[in-house]
């Protein structure tokens, strides 16, 4: 509520309930409201639902690797930009961002050169795997785009704000030409996917938001392939 400059009485009234109802739902982390009403408070904050009230969302759906899923996405621009800096912020391990060209995060995240490197200072491993600007992948990935802002040119800009963290411990990049169709950023335990389809940007295409609950799930899958692409990645920094 302190983020999106929203007071108790203020919420109170864009979601039509009491002030007191609001303060229960303050005082009690463990008390949620009716759907409809998480989804608007959630809407009204500009937050994901399943940050706001984990409890709940985790509780719709209790059994098999659907357990894992927070909360889906039709495309990546629908989650809001506060739930990317609260999973950032929060993680205290390992960040990775495995994106082709990872050039959003730069646009979208506020100081995310000095919050990364205040990350590896504190010991959190912080690694992006990106694509290689001079590959035959990258240019065909241009073809089927065709947009100014090309694929080469929004990696060298991510490439260019990572050269100001490399002399960091804590801190490595990788290039993979494997990934340019899936998308993976974890935050500790938790994940944001986005398989790409077809010739849609990165945006337009859908993304789930996951937490690992158990060995061989969602996350464990996704996170098994992100492994085995930066073992056989090359390193941006000789």
């Amino acid at each position: 509520m302190a983020e999106a400059e929203v007071s108790t009485n203020r919420l109170a009234r864009m979601v039509g309930v009491s002030t007191k109802t609001a303060e229960r739902w303050l005082k009690d982390p463990g008390r949620a409201p009716h759907p409809d009403t998480r989804s608007a408070v959630a809407k009204a904050l500009g937050a994901d639902e399943g940050m706001l009230w984990p409890r709940a969302a985790k509780s719709v759906v209790k059994t098999g690797a659907s357990r894992e899923i927070i909360q889906a996405y039709p495309y990546r621009n629908a989650c809001p930009t506060a739930v990317w800096g609260q999973l950032i912020d929060a993680a205290s391990h390992s960040i990775t961002f495995a994106g082709y060209t990872n050039y959003f995060v730069w646009q979208e995240q506020p100081r995310l050169i000095d919050r990364l490197a205040a990350k590896a200072a504190a010991g959190c491993n912080v690694r992006f795997l990106v694509g290689d600007p001079e590959s035959d992948v990258t240019r065909r990935r241009e073809e089927i785009e065709g947009v100014p802002l090309t694929v080469s040119t929004r990696i060298r800009i991510t490439l260019d704000a990572l050269s100001k963290l490399k002399h960091l411990d804590g801190v490595d990049a990788r290039f993979s030409d494997e990934h340019i169709a899936l998308s993976v950023f974890s935050f500790d335990s938790e994940m944001l996917v986005t398989p790409h389809l077809s010739s849609l940007l990165g945006h337009e295409s859908p993304m789930l938001h996951l937490h690992r609950m158990g060995d061989n799930g969602l996350y464990d899958r996704f996170a098994g392939h992100v492994s085995a692409l930066w073992e056989g990645g090359r390193p941006v920094w000789e």
